[in-house]
């Protein structure tokens, strides 16, 4: 039997202001596990109180985790996304859609306690580089 030992690698953005016990990622050969991620403005280390501004912070972040990775959001395969108010369900939906070309992850949507920092979501992925790029 033969086995691989797949690379693994943490990645932390570059903004990255606190000290935290994870990493903004985990890459382990072609799949990238991404932390739980809140759209928090880095100059009040809190959600902003406009939710549009606050799902921009978020899904830009997002999209910088996948961009160190080398991949994209077509790469996502899955994506958990925790809010205290499913009321938002359709607020979130309006830019999630957004950075989809196609087919989109497998995904799920859960009511949660509050998040930290005043955070309306909070979504996590799973992410599996293809040679489609």
């Amino acid at each position: 039997m033969t086995s691989t030992k797949k690379s693994r690698r943490t990645i932390n953005l570059a903004n990255r202001s606190a000290n935290l016990p994870f990493s903004d990622a985990v890459l382990v050969g072609d799949t990238l596990y991404i932390s739980g991620r809140i759209g928090i403005d880095p100059a009040t280390g809190v959600a902003p109180p406009d939710i549009g501004h606050e799902r921009r912070i978020l899904f830009d972040d997002f999209s910088a985790v996948l961009a160190v990775a080398g991949m994209r959001w077509s790469d996502l395969v899955w994506v958990q996304v925790f809010s205290p108010d499913l009321t938002l369900w359709d607020r979130f939906n309006a830019e999630y859609v957004e950075h989809f070309p196609g087919d989109f992850p497998a995904r799920a949507f859960l009511e949660s306690a509050p998040l930290l920092r005043n955070g309306r979501f909070e979504m996590m992925g799973i992410s599996v580089k293809t040679n489609n790029h």
